[in-house]
């Protein structure tokens, strides 16, 4: 018997009510997927965004012009190259504790590198590239530029040196001159009154002379090389032998200086005092007679060769040790208050205004040795340089905290 076939459920058609939440809830779903795929997407771009600007400034620190000689611009990236390989030698805590004037030092170098190129050029003097590949293959440097341009000033300044010595002769105009700077036409009358014709002055200078760089027996020098054109023009006018009237330099620097002090209050072992440094023993005893009828500041605003003149000589409150002199310590300690001391002589301070005295030994053409002619290839070609950074442009735009900046990048790189 054939068995009874089961009868097939039929599909349920939904209501319409049901179609229509199904709709609603898909309509939510494609909401949802579309804003949280708007959400991502300005996620994506913001964190983009922030990328780039951060690459922006990091870019832009890097490609700023932090110096410039005359047409010519150094970036940061450059001066950071620069600097890392001036400082090779240096460890990192000293770089980081000297940091400000070590980047100082290395921008400076760089000025100046830049301006002897560019000088030599003007000169008409070049350095070829297959010079300055010579010159990194024997020093065993890398084919960077910053090493090119190191190579290319060192290699400049060789041929400048050869350049300003091309036109020295073998022989040149000199003479032999014995000199001695003392402090004052008093005592320079007095030297003068002593010393012979064709007598060896430097016997005198332990005893008179104030400034012990240029003192005694110069030796053979030509004019260019004479300490300065007061000598220069004594030593190649005045008669062999004969010794000059005191020729005053305003300009000269001595090893000597008087002072005047006057304490004016005693505070345990603290003093108000005012002092006065003149140039000359002489110079103090007037000054001290001119007191008896003035007034200590003005005066002091006059004549004093001390810092302190702008304030009339007021020193204020002191310790022993604050003015660094020994010799004024033990005067200004020691005296009465109220009282102007006698010119104290200090060889611990320097003023200037001085009077040269000079003797020609002799004079003629003298061959040049090797030292000499070095020295006046050395002045004839810092003279030049002198003149050459006079006249140009240089812009330093490093500031402390540029320099601090570069500093931490070369010790981020090691």
């Amino acid at each position: 018997m054939a068995k009874k076939q089961k009868k097939a459920t039929p599909e349920r058609v939904p209501t319409k009510r049901q179609l229509s939440k199904w709709q609603r809830e898909e309509k939510i779903r494609r909401i949802a997927i579309i804003a949280s795929a708007v959400f991502l997407a300005g996620i994506l771009s913001w964190v983009g965004y922030k990328s780039y600007e951060d690459y922006r400034a990091r870019t832009a620190a890097w490609r700023e012009v932090v110096i410039e000689v005359n047409d010519v611009s150094f970036t940061m990236e450059y001066f950071v190259d620069m600097l890392d390989v001036y400082t090779k030698g240096i460890d990192s805590e000293t770089l980081n504790l000297w940091g400000d004037y070590i980047a100082g030092m290395v921008a400076n170098m760089l000025i100046q590198s830049e301006l002897t190129r560019q000088g030599a050029e003007n000169l008409g003097i070049h350095v070829t590239s297959a010079e300055i590949d010579r010159g990194l293959q024997e020093r065993g440097w890398p084919n960077d530029r910053v090493y090119r341009d190191i190579v290319a000033a060192n290699l400049s300044q060789e041929k400048l040196q050869n350049y300003f010595g091309l036109n020295l002769t073998d022989t040149m105009e000199q003479a032999r001159v014995q000199v001695m700077l003392v402090e004052s036409e008093e005592v320079a009358a007095k030297l003068i009154a002593q010393i012979e014709p064709c007598s060896n002055i430097t016997v005198f200078a332990a005893e008179y002379s104030c400034n012990s760089s240029v003192e005694g027996d110069l030796g053979w020098l030509p004019r260019e090389l004479m300490p300065n054109t007061l000598i220069a023009d004594a030593a190649f006018n005045l008669t062999l032998c004969d010794i000059s009237s005191p020729i005053y330099d305003k300009d000269a620097i001595k090893d000597v200086g008087y002072w005047l002090i006057e304490v004016t209050d005693k505070q345990g072992e603290k003093i108000k005092a005012r002092a006065m440094l003149l140039g000359s023993e002489e110079e103090a005893e007037r000054v001290k007679s001119e007191l008896a009828s003035g007034n200590f500041s003005s005066l002091a605003q006059k004549y004093s060769q001390h810092k302190s003149k702008t304030e009339g000589g007021e020193l204020g409150l002191l310790g022993r040790g604050d003015m660094g002199s020994d010799t004024f310590d033990a005067v200004a300690f020691n005296i009465t208050a109220n009282e102007v001391s006698e010119p104290v002589k200090d060889v611990s301070v320097q003023t200037t205004g001085g009077y040269w005295l000079v003797m020609v030994v002799d004079r003629g053409v003298q061959d040049l040795d090797e030292e000499t002619r070095e020295k006046l290839i050395d002045k004839r070609l810092n003279d030049w340089f002198e003149e050459w950074r006079k006249n140009s442009t240089i812009e330093n735009m490093l500031t402390t905290e540029k320099k601090s900046w570069a500093v931490n990048k070369v010790l981020q790189g090691r």
